[in-house]
């Protein structure tokens, strides 16, 4: 393990941005900035709450694993089952992680505590659905499908069965079969509109209005794409784009309306090995190496590593 985040990263800085800094004083650079995952898990999905505890989902069967920010040690807090898949989650105030299920076309909620399951929502039915990632906004969830076109809302608070909402996506949206669409999401600066990322076959940001589904393609400058968009992370301004096959983390800062993204760096590190999605906690982006690349076997070794953030 490295001493600290600042020793791991590598930050190739765009024209006129500012170069990463360190941690700010009291962030504990002591905790580990790689720590494993169990043989054989297939990560995708991780998500932080207020507490130092990363929770990571697997593909392979839809388990949950608790990580302790602090030592990297942990354990296995939901067992899943067979076919089933845990892709983008959210850690919620209320105790609960919101888990997107993949090619179930469902979503499921699961109790901190307990790591049991306290709702499922079947949000597409039938095949050719890929329920990708989450985002928490007001009282409701917000799941992208990466093979349709459409956004899925699920009002929050509902242990039992609640009323699926779904919002078609319009406007620039581009939807092109047989390829991940709909990836990333996270909530726009002004708290007036969603922003997805379309991970293939250009890579694309949008910003959505959940009300109507009107996408309004975000015009970059500095960069051509996000080709391979997977996991966002939005801080203020600065809008995190994990491009998981380049092995690398785009960092842009939005206007106010979050129309036009301006590239400020890109961020890599020896240790990628196709991270898909990312989550803050202090000063740090965690990301889990989903190792799309090579092919998975109950003996393949898996890990989540941290960078620093660097200049919002």
């Amino acid at each position: 393990m490295l001493a600290g985040a600042a020793a791991a990263a590598s930050v190739a800085v765009a024209p006129g941005a500012a170069s990463a800094t360190r941690p700010r004083a009291g962030f504990p650079a002591t905790w580990p900035t790689t720590f494993p995952l169990p043989n054989g898990f297939r990560p995708e999905g991780i998500a932080v709450g207020a507490a130092p505890y990363a929770y990571v989902g697997s593909l392979g069967t839809g388990a949950v694993y608790r990580a302790d920010l602090r030592t990297g040690r942990g354990e296995v807090v939901h067992e899943g089952a067979a076919g089933s898949q845990a892709v983008g989650m959210k850690v919620g105030r209320d105790g609960l992680l919101y888990v997107a299920g993949g090619a179930s076309g469902s979503a499921r909620v699961l109790d901190l505590r307990s790591g049991e399951v306290v709702a499922t929502y079947q949000l597409a039915e039938g095949s050719g659905h890929f329920v990708n990632d989450v985002h928490l906004a007001g009282d409701h969830a917000w799941f992208t499908d990466s093979r349709d076109a459409v956004l899925y809302g699920v009002r929050r608070g509902q242990r039992g069965r609640a009323d699926v909402r779904r919002v078609p996506l319009g406007g620039d949206w581009q939807q092109v079969p047989d390829v991940n669409n709909a990836n990333g999401i996270v909530g726009a600066p002004d708290g007036r509109a969603l922003i997805v990322v379309s991970s293939q076959p250009v890579g694309r940001l949008y910003r959505v209005d959940p009300g109507s589904g009107y996408a309004t393609e975000i015009r970059l400058r500095g960069a051509e794409n996000v080709l391979n968009g997977d996991g966002l992370v939005r801080i203020g301004r600065t809008l995190y784009v994990v491009q998981n096959r380049a092995n690398v983390v785009s960092a842009f800062r939005l206007d106010a309306g979050a129309r036009t993204a301006v590239l400020q760096r890109r961020v890599t590190d020896p240790r990628f090995d196709v991270p898909s999605t990312a989550a803050r906690f202090g000063d740090r982006l965690y990301l889990v190496n989903a190792r799309f690349t090579t092919t998975p076997t109950p003996d393949t070794t898996y890990d989540a590593v941290a960078v620093p953030l660097g200049e919002g």
